[in-house]
């Protein structure tokens, strides 16, 4: 099952929890617990959702909770609220202390990762360990940019059914080289239904905000200054590219490397049993 906690992020903003397990019955209610805990952290439009598979054999463990983050999923999407880089940092410290996660692993994926070890480095008291998923420390610059704001003016909005999203996602999307099921799947969960048809749950001019605080600089820095046990995974056809994260792994003072078969961006959720293979060593070795 999952169970959803309320959180309160910066400047008030209304962030969805969602704990994975069932929750002992002598303690109903979030707070501080022996058990180790893992904050899953989902990428640029994505939800807490898509760590599903993830959080439910990590739930067998450990406490497993994945966030929405502010301007995805079921959390708030204030019109004008931040969306830099400190918001979301601030957030994730925030569902830390609230949800009262003991010796913390967080789990990134793409820009989730970069907050998880922008978190990391700022407050290496609350962080035990850090999975960095398919994210480049690397500046991606203006052109990058520009391209997903033609990408965004692209999708077909709004879709008829849901038959549609997968199809033009997992098909006809000009970024798809090749047909993806998995990525069909993906783009279909961050879809509701509205009067007119399928729209997606979050407003793409604030992925773009969001996404312009961080494409303009490089991260190696704040890599460098991660202190405690760090995993870098790539999908072989994902984007982040193999010499770039091997780099990664050199920057970071203890870093580790891992790489899904058969997995593009979406490592997590195109090979779910590659994907805990790779994890699932290292946060028994970092809780050992």
């Amino acid at each position: 099952m999952a169970r959803r906690i309320d959180v309160t992020g910066t400047d008030g903003v209304r962030l969805a929890a969602w704990e994975f397990g069932d929750p002992p019955k002598s303690d109903p209610h979030p707070g501080p617990r022996d058990t180790p805990g893992v904050l899953l952290l989902h990428g640029l439009m994505g939800r807490a959702s898509h760590w599903a598979s993830t959080a439910r054999w990590l739930s067998e463990r450990y406490r497993a909770i994945a966030l929405d983050q502010r301007g995805h999923g079921r959390s708030d999407k204030p019109v004008g609220a931040a969306y830099t880089r400190e918001a979301y940092v601030d957030d994730a410290e925030a569902a830390l202390e609230q949800l009262g996660l003991s010796r913390a692993v967080l789990v990134g994926h793409a820009m989730g990762a970069l907050t998880s070890w922008q978190l990391a480095a700022r407050r290496p008291d609350l962080v035990s360990g850090v999975v960095i998923c398919d994210m480049r420390a690397s500046a991606l610059g203006a052109a990058s940019q520009r391209e997903w704001a033609e990408w965004f003016k692209a999708w077909p909005v709004p879709f008829a059914t849901l038959a549609d999203v997968r199809k033009w996602f997992g098909e006809d999307d000009p970024w798809v080289e090749r047909p993806n099921p998995a990525r069909g799947e993906f783009y279909a969960e961050v879809m509701h239904e509205c009067e007119d048809g399928w729209r997606p749950v979050f407003d793409p001019e604030q992925m773009l905000r969001t996404r312009e605080t961080w494409v303009y600089d490089a991260h190696w820095e704040e890599l460098a200054q991660v202190r405690c046990p760090a995993l870098v995974v790539r999908g072989l056809d994902g984007e982040l590219g193999r010499a770039e994260a091997q780099e990664m792994v050199r920057v970071l003072p203890r870093g580790q490397y891992a790489e899904v078969a058969d997995a593009g961006h979406l490592v997590h959720y195109d090979q779910p049993e590659g994907w805990r293979t790779a994890v699932e060593p290292f946060l028994d070795a970092v809780w050992a």
